[in-house]
């Protein structure tokens, strides 16, 4: 009697053949395999997008140097070069002066309102690019582990269906054997064929799925990846702390870094607000000037019409206050205040949609996560109903009371359920994260904490499954071998 297929012989028959073998990208030694904290130390260093975000952040700065200079003094100094002629009636009675005029001006404000709330403004927008930038550093921390988990995720997905495939190979050719020996017709034959190219194109869409991976994590660190490290299956799947989705929002709203970073763009509207409306306000500067020149040769006539001549330098020292009372300035002042106003509620806007964004995010993430931990289990529960479920269908269809369809679909049951467990393990791993982020708390040590669970040693074509599993369908298999 045949011997009825398990999920350990598949997993060990999925190294069958060579087919593919050439195009499965070479084992790198364990030592060269990285882990999920160095990929991520290596994208903070190397990163173009985060590398963009801090040279923004620097440029930023910048705004509240450029405020300030308006309140402090302000010194300049030139010289002017010239020959000027001057005639009077007639050209005997004419007078020329030339030479270098040398000039100093300083002007201190001293009542300057608009400055004032200008460097308010500059200082909160400082403060609001300082938290963008923290938050795409900690988004940095999250497109990290997803790009990572992506790989082991494609990898898991390839070993799978190399396993379906050898699977389904073996069913190719129990299904000739038994046609041969006129067990079974033509139909049995072209059905497992059938099954047997779909599950090939799957391996060849999953092996390109791997490479992408691959080429994600080589654009997200610019650095090329032979291996990394998987995640061990022993890995605790629990529900988020604490157990209060309230307790969630309310961190959520004091600390999501985003919803930190509007709250300065409404501080800095509202002071950009102020400074327009201090365009209705007097200035008060305090000015001084210096000039010295020098004249070779200046006339003037005098009461008696005779021409005064006299030589020498030039020398003037002036100090005092400016007062200037805007009176008019064609609407512009209040057009300014208006359009001030509606910045101010275009803030206030995005503010309240950003913090009832971060509310429905943090709650949805936390019912993921809840949902994944449940669901876990449940796809891991599936995969020994499915391959149970696919043993029986095996036996019918030796006994005749199954046909080779109903065989075929319980092997694709069986690995749909594998893959769909891998996908809810690292669907639990990376909506933990954003849960973190949504809250505000994702650092760089939830990283370090998932690497205590990386196992350097990890082979996908026979880590994919959990231990356990594994050592029940040995298990199987060794009560098949006695059937």
């Amino acid at each position: 009697m045949l011997r009825r297929l398990s999920l350990a012989l598949a997993v060990a028959a999925a190294s069958y053949g060579t087919a593919w073998a050439d195009q499965a990208p070479s084992q790198a030694p364990l030592a060269s395999k990285t882990d999920l904290v160095t990929v991520y130390q290596e994208a903070a260093r190397n990163n173009a997008d985060i590398a963009a975000a801090r040279a923004d952040y620097q440029a930023q700065r910048e705004v509240v140097p450029q405020a300030r200079a308006g309140l402090l003094p302000n010194l300049s100094a030139g010289a002017n070069l010239a020959n000027t002629r001057t005639e009077v009636d007639s050209p005997a009675n004419s007078a020329t002066r030339s030479g270098t005029v040398y000039q100093a001006n300083l002007s201190q404000p001293l009542f300057r309102a608009d400055r004032w709330f200008q460097l308010q403004a500059a200082e909160a927008s400082s403060e609001q690019a300082a938290l963008e930038l923290s938050a795409s550093e900690q988004n940095l921390i999250l497109q990290s582990a997803e790009t990572y988990f992506s790989v082991l995720l494609a990898q898991d997905t390839l070993a799978s269906t190399k396993a379906e495939e050898a699977a389904f190979k073996r069913q190719l050719d129990q299904a000739n054997e038994r046609f041969d020996v006129g067990l079974s017709d033509k139909t049995d034959v072209l059905e497992a064929q059938a099954g047997f190219d779909t599950a090939r194109a799957n391996r060849i869409i999953a092996q390109r799925q791997v490479d992408d991976a691959f080429q994600a994590l080589v654009t997200l660190t610019n650095r090329e990846y032979l291996a990394i490290e998987g995640i061990l299956h022993t890995l605790p799947i629990l529900a988020p702390t604490p157990a209060d989705a309230k307790a969630w929002v309310d961190t959520a709203a004091a600390q999501n870094l985003n919803l930190q970073a509007i709250n300065y763009a409404v501080d800095a509207a509202e002071d950009t607000l102020r400074q327009r409306k201090s365009g209705h306000a007097p200035t008060l500067d305090a000015v001084a000037s210096y000039q010295k020149g020098d004249n070779d040769s200046l006339g003037f006539s005098n009461s008696a019409g005779s021409i005064n001549r006299f030589s020498g330098d030039v020398e003037q020292r002036s100090i005092g206050l400016q007062l200037n009372i805007p009176l008019y300035s064609g609407g512009l002042t209040s057009s300014q205040v208006r359009e001030a106003y509606q910045r101010v509620n275009q803030s206030e806007q995005l503010r309240e949609s950003l913090r009832r964004q971060v509310v429905q995010n943090t709650r949805n993430l936390f019912r993921a996560v809840n949902t994944d931990v449940e669901t876990v289990q449940a796809r891991k529960q599936s995969i020994i109903s499915n391959q149970s479920a696919l043993e029986a269908t095996e036996i019918g269809y030796q006994v005749g009371t199954r046909n080779i369809v109903d065989v075929l679909d319980a092997q694709r049951q069986l690995y749909s359920s594998v893959r769909n467990y891998n996908n809810a393990r690292y669907d639990y791993i990376l909506n933990n994260l954003r849960l973190k982020q949504a809250a505000g708390t994702l650092s760089p040590g939830d990283l370090e904490a998932l690497g205590a669970f990386l196992k350097p040693d990890y082979d996908p074509d026979k880590d994919f499954l959990p231990p356990d599993l594994a050592r029940a369908a040995e298990a199987q298999l060794r009560g098949d071998l006695d059937y």
